[in-house]
């Protein structure tokens, strides 16, 4: 039987629902995956049964919607937010089982090149894991860290085992990697592929050094995350996932990345990275593999965006009561705009909220704070609450020169300007602010006759 913390058990839900495309002729992993998932963006998620080189099945666009974002975890669009920051504050601990599917077949020293990783695009220098949710733990305290990192394998002559990883120097695993050296250590992972949304989602999240992801998953999903010990490690691993890569991260090993995509659709070069060791390689009889297709693309941006809103929203509220929701959208690409709605603030609160946030995550560099009527995730109304409710000589900050990410696609000498746009009703600005509109009643018998009308149409 299927378990409902699998991502297979997610495919099966989406396949009743019609939103599960079955590719079944052969597919090249060097760009023809990339440009089918660039193809359907938005649209259904998608499984390629061939896949030339491999004997694994690859799916894809799995997390490519708030509304897909909402199925995975069991609410609704409009409840998401809520559900997640309830999560980050009421973690579940996960369960250790003795056996889990993820360990049906284990391969020792494996080559990566059996497995079917895409090569995405062009410019970028060898293809990439980029679904993988990483488990590490902090030597010293023994607590958990799960979070995502790409790899690209390397093929090189000191063994097909091994992998660059790109971290950003202030993750967790990071710093995790760089204890691990200070002790003369190298650092054991373990890169879990296949996972159900709510792992992938608790994945994504920033949280604090020491907070574990995984009880943040369990309480997404509403039960603790069964999970087992790796072959040749002491971490512990999601039972039901599809595969794991078990390996040892070396932080005093560094090698030349390359160009490489990133959220906002353009290419970077960071320069040198670490590199991984992989030991074992543990999979279901009947693996699946999965892939996030990276750059500027829905499943890319909103695992980001959808997390970064929680985590500030969440972060927001305690100084700005006012705050009701936090979007940051495919529009800034899931991690440079934020909107923000506030219902009645107070003078000052929308600007409260802006420092807020600027100082909460380096990568926000735009923000609107809108009013509580206007949904944050509709690109349209927060431009009509900019066209109506904006004073350009008033309600603009721009503060030039803080400290941008290393990912912000116009920093210079790692700085960057920030905007605030204020587009919050004021009193002073209009006598009357209420919308003209038909009555309740009316529009409740509206709806009523037009579906009266749809269904005579339909026949049905």
């Amino acid at each position: 039987m299927t378990s409902r913390q699998s991502l297979r058990a997610f495919l099966a839900q989406l396949d009743v629902a019609g939103q599960l495309l079955r590719i079944g002729e052969p597919v090249d992993r060097r760009f023809e995956i990339s440009a089918t998932l660039n193809e359907l963006w938005d649209g259904p998620a998608v499984l390629f049964e061939k896949v030339t080189g491999s004997a694994l099945p690859v799916a894809g666009n799995i997390l490519n919607s708030i509304a897909r974002f909402a199925d995975g975890l069991g609410t609704t669009p409009a409840e998401l937010q809520a559900r997640i920051i309830a999560a980050i504050g009421r973690p579940l601990p996960s369960r250790e089982v003795e056996r889990g599917p993820c360990q049906e077949i284990v391969v020792e020293s494996p080559d990566l090149a059996e497995l079917p990783i895409p090569h995405f695009f062009e410019g970028e220098t060898g293809p990439y894991v980029t679904a993988g949710a990483i488990i590490a733990a902090d030597g010293a305290t023994g607590a958990r860290n799960l979070s995502f990192a790409r790899l690209k394998p390397l093929g090189d002559s000191h063994g097909a085992n091994r992998a660059f990883i790109g971290i950003a120097p202030n993750h967790h695993l990071a710093q995790l990697a760089r204890a691990a050296k200070a002790r003369g250590e190298t650092l054991p992972i373990a890169v879990t592929l296949g996972n159900h949304p709510a792992v992938l989602t608790a994945a994504a999240l920033y949280l604090g050094l020491g907070d574990d992801e995984l009880e943040v998953a369990g309480a997404l999903l509403g039960e603790p995350i069964e999970v087992v010990r790796c072959r040749t490690s002491a971490l512990l691993v999601p039972a039901h996932c599809e595969m794991v890569l078990e390996g040892t991260l070396d932080a005093g090993e560094l090698i030349e990345e390359g160009p490489v995509s990133e959220f906002h659709g353009l290419y970077e070069s960071y320069g040198k990275g670490q590199v991984v060791t992989f030991q074992c390689l543990t999979r279901r009889g009947d693996a699946i593999y999965q892939a996030i297709q990276p750059g500027y693309h829905p499943e890319h941006v909103l695992i980001g965006g959808v997390a970064i809103a929680a985590g500030l929203a969440r972060h927001v509220r305690s100084t700005v009561p006012a705050l009701q929701r936090v979007a940051v959208g495919m529009g800034g690409a899931g991690r440079l705009h934020a909107v923000v709605s506030l219902k009645d603030p107070r003078p000052g609160d929308a600007r409260k909220a802006m420092f807020a946030i600027w100082g909460a995550v380096n990568l926000i560099k735009q923000i609107t704070v809108v009013d509580d009527d206007i949904d944050p995730e509709d690109p349209r109304q927060v431009e009509w609450a900019l066209a109506t409710r904006m004073k350009a000589d008033r309600d603009l900050v721009v503060v030039p020169g803080v400290r941008a990410d290393r990912s912000e696609p116009l920093e210079q000498d790692g700085l960057v300007a920030k905007l605030g746009i204020d587009a919050t009703r004021r009193a002073g600005d209009r006598a009357d602010w209420r919308r003209a509109a038909p009555p309740a009643a009316a529009v409740e018998k509206a709806r009523r006759l037009l579906e009266n009308a749809r269904k005579r149409g339909d026949g049905s």
